[in-house]
């Protein structure tokens, strides 16, 4: 396929991968930039049990894809993401969750854990470079995503919240981990800590998005004119400025996953937590008691 060629393949790619067969997002590729939107199926584009299969085994293919140089990620509809989704994650952690101190949860849910931080590293790790276009909602696990990416572009709409703080969980899906080099620590530890929402504007000054755009159409289309002019480049030069600029910061963001996972494996279970999951529930705020 050439460069000027503008028929999406919204099919099969040329690495066998059948992206017409996923559920919770939707791969389209023009010339050589591969556009990945999220689809949910839960409201606001929420992460579920399909995402978190579906994200490593799309992003794995592309890296492998010959004809892919450059991806863009965005949100269907008015949001991003909503993040994890509760509610359909709720089933199949119950077990890990139910506050037994037995070792064998402990360990399962450790495993959980690691399994989805791997899937979010699927895009860090993916060797094309990787665009982020948000509009809306960008919340929790939605931050963790854009933080995987190379480069993140906003609407004017936009708000980004590192929320999980406010339902008694230590962000560990990749947050924590690569975003003080983006916006610096102290940054950083504001969002952790407080879980507030931040626009747009604020998030263009403390540089978690490079620019922002008027709409949803304006941004997607940045993004995309981005990753033309980056897959118009030579293709193994792109790799390795990513390879080489990844370096410093990869096996950081390793240990500090590991040591996440851990503490999380450890300490989630708590009253805290089945309040805050039942606050969720009840629709109401939760009121927490450190234990």
């Amino acid at each position: 396929m050439s460069d000027t060629d503008d028929t999406p393949d919204t099919g099969q790619s040329d690495t066998g991968t059948p992206f017409d067969d996923l559920v919770s997002m939707r791969v389209e590729r023009t010339g050589h930039v591969a556009e990945v939107t999220l689809l949910g199926p839960g409201k606001g584009n929420a992460m579920g049990p399909d995402f978190w299969r579906e994200l490593p085994e799309v992003f794995d293919a592309l890296d492998t894809d010959p004809e892919v140089r450059a991806v863009v990620l965005t949100g269907s509809g008015k949001h991003f993401s909503y993040g994890l989704d509760l509610a359909a994650m709720l089933p199949q952690w119950s077990e890990y969750l139910g506050g037994d101190a037995l070792a064998k949860p402990r360990r399962a849910f450790l495993d959980e854990v690691r399994r989805m931080q791997d899937a979010v590293t699927a895009v860090a790790r993916t060797r094309k470079p990787v665009i982020a276009a948000v509009s809306g909602w960008c919340i929790g696990g939605g931050v963790d995503l854009i933080a995987a990416a190379d480069m993140r572009l906003a609407s004017a709409e936009a708000t980004f919240s590192v929320r999980e703080v406010k339902v008694a969980i230590v962000a560990d899906m990749g947050s924590l981990q690569r975003l003080a080099p983006i916006i610096g620590d102290g940054h950083l530890r504001e969002l952790a800590l407080t879980g507030r929402d931040v626009d747009a504007a604020r998030a263009e000054r403390i540089g978690l998005v490079n620019d922002v755009y008027p709409d949803r159409e304006a941004v997607l289309e940045a993004a995309r004119s981005t990753a033309r002019e980056i897959a118009a480049n030579p293709p193994l030069v792109v790799q390795g400025v990513k390879d080489v600029l990844s370096v410093n910061t990869e096996q950081q963001i390793r240990d500090g996953l590991r040591h996440v996972a851990t503490w999380n494996a450890a300490f989630l279970p708590s009253r805290d937590l089945d309040e805050a999951v039942r606050a969720f529930l009840e629709r109401r705020e939760a009121e927490f008691t450190g234990e």
